[in-house]
């Protein structure tokens, strides 16, 4: 048998059974990186970005990922921000933060709801900690949050130079999901330039926009403490962490995400926070387009892979916390959450929720910014995917959690249908035909408004 056949063979067996492919995973040899289940798993569904270079159409799309990007951190793009450029460009600034609580992300609550859900958190600007006085939310938060980080930090270096770390090596078996398709590391940097080992370029690869755009736009302004930045201040030390995938935007869909399933009410606007705060990693100079569509997807297919209870995903310990049952943590926070957000409020969830003159209490606004997200315009680079959707309730039925989870009344099945009326775009540069693909065109927005009109047309 061939090391090809041998592979495949693996992630046959990964497929049918997981639990016996943690024990696998964990094995490495001497010196070499052990990646978990949830690592690998990531790094198959993100490589189709390795193979663009062997394809015109493929080609085609890093240029326009370059152009893009460029547009969008320029103003030139004019895309129907919820701010104008100038304040979103200040936006960026303070979306620069991570408190892993989601405090900076709780504006997308509204205004009332957003104000109570910050007296939550125990916040220290001076130090940068930010803690949950809520432990179950804290809990919750804080192990997705660590599953997907560790799968963001993992695909960042394995696709920039093949190493877990940047320098310690993935064993021979971890190289092939890059071989087996014909990939290459920093596709980036091979693409735009400078070439790894000179001065500007990120020393590992997959260099960023401010190492690679010849206009970049620079800005001063003020971070979310309140402290005079630029934003290339901000973007110093990132010089060595490559593009790909944006990590900010794996937090910010993670945990906005998360707020959604908590605070159902605001379900529409906290994805539409998400999004603002993957673009706004485009605004400040940090990512290309397509970091942020592989961080939004890798963040839903994690997640969707949490509710669903994967084995590799839960029962397992992340940063001292270990839950075993995601969805009944889920509902252990929401009650927790509920009872302190209606005692800071002053009221029932539903009245407060409605409260808001916020950037996103405008529906129109919400959904024309939400939907030029999607795919950020990039063309068609699997043509075979690109006419009609996918059958979630076959290539993905876990992602129907992400709307269950918010509207229990719905069934897995109707929630899977939902998904793939309302899917964006097909044949991105992610939409391979794999499972992970199908993540790449769920429309969370549009989701939640016919999951909510199916339930009301059904009284």
């Amino acid at each position: 048998m061939s090391s090809k056949q041998a592979f495949a063979l693996k992630r046959f067996v990964m497929a049918v059974f997981p639990a016996a492919f943690i024990a696998a995973a964990a094995l490495a040899a001497p010196g070499e990186a052990t990646l978990t289940v949830t690592n690998l798993n990531a790094l198959h569904g993100l490589v189709s970005l390795t193979t663009l270079g062997n394809t015109d159409a493929g080609r085609a799309a890093l240029v326009s990922n370059f152009t893009i990007t460029g547009e969008i951190q320029s103003g030139v793009a004019h895309q129907p921000l919820l701010l104008s450029f100038p304040d979103q460009q200040q936006q960026a600034l303070r979306d620069a933060l991570i408190t892993g609580v989601a405090y900076e992300l709780a504006d997308g609550l509204g205004n009332k709801l957003g104000d109570a859900y910050q007296t939550t958190i125990s916040a220290d600007c001076k130090t940068s900690i930010f803690t949950s006085k809520l432990p179950a939310v804290a809990r919750l938060i804080g192990f997705a949050n660590a599953t997907s980080h560790a799968d963001s930090d993992a695909s960042k270096y394995f696709f920039a130079n093949g190493t877990r770390d940047g320098g310690k090596p993935v064993s021979g078996e971890v190289k092939l999901i890059l071989t087996e398709v014909s990939g290459t590391t920093d596709v980036f940097g091979r693409a735009y330039g400078p070439p790894v080992g000179s001065d500007k370029a990120n020393p590992f690869g997959n260099s960023r926009p401010f190492q690679t755009e010849p206009h970049f736009t620079k800005y001063a302004g003020k971070d979310f403490c309140g402290s005079e930045i630029t934003n290339t201040d901000n973007l110093k030390h990132l010089a060595a962490n490559p593009a790909y995938p944006s990590g900010h935007t794996v937090y910010g869909y993670m945990e906005s995400v998360l707020l959604a399933l908590l605070v159902p009410e605001r379900y529409q606007q906290m994805v539409t926070r998400a999004a603002e705060y993957g673009n706004d990693r485009i605004v400040l100079g940090s990512h290309y387009a397509m970091d942020v569509l592989a961080g939004r997807t890798l963040a839903l297919y994690d997640l969707a892979q949490l509710l669903a209870n994967k084995p590799g995903y839960v029962g397992v310990k992340r940063e001292d916390v270990e839950i075993g049952d995601f969805p009944k943590a889920l509902v252990d926070a929401r009650a927790e959450l509920a009872a302190a957000l209606e005692k800071a409020c002053g009221g029932k969830i539903a009245d407060c929720a409605g409260q808001d003159q916020s950037r996103f209490a405008d529906p129109a606004m919400s959904k024309a910014f939400y939907e030029a997200t999607q795919t950020y315009g990039l063309p068609v680079v699997f043509a075979n995917n690109a006419q009609a959707p996918h059958d979630v309730a076959k290539f993905a039925p876990e992602a129907g959690y992400l709307l269950t989870a918010a509207f229990p009344d719905l069934t897995l099945a109707q929630a899977d249908a939902i998904l793939t009326l309302t899917q964006g775009p097909g044949g991105g540069f992610l939409d391979d035909g794999s499972a992970f693909g199908v993540y790449s065109r769920l429309d969370l927005y549009k989701a939640a408004a016919r999951a909510a009109a199916f339930l009301r047309d059904r009284e």
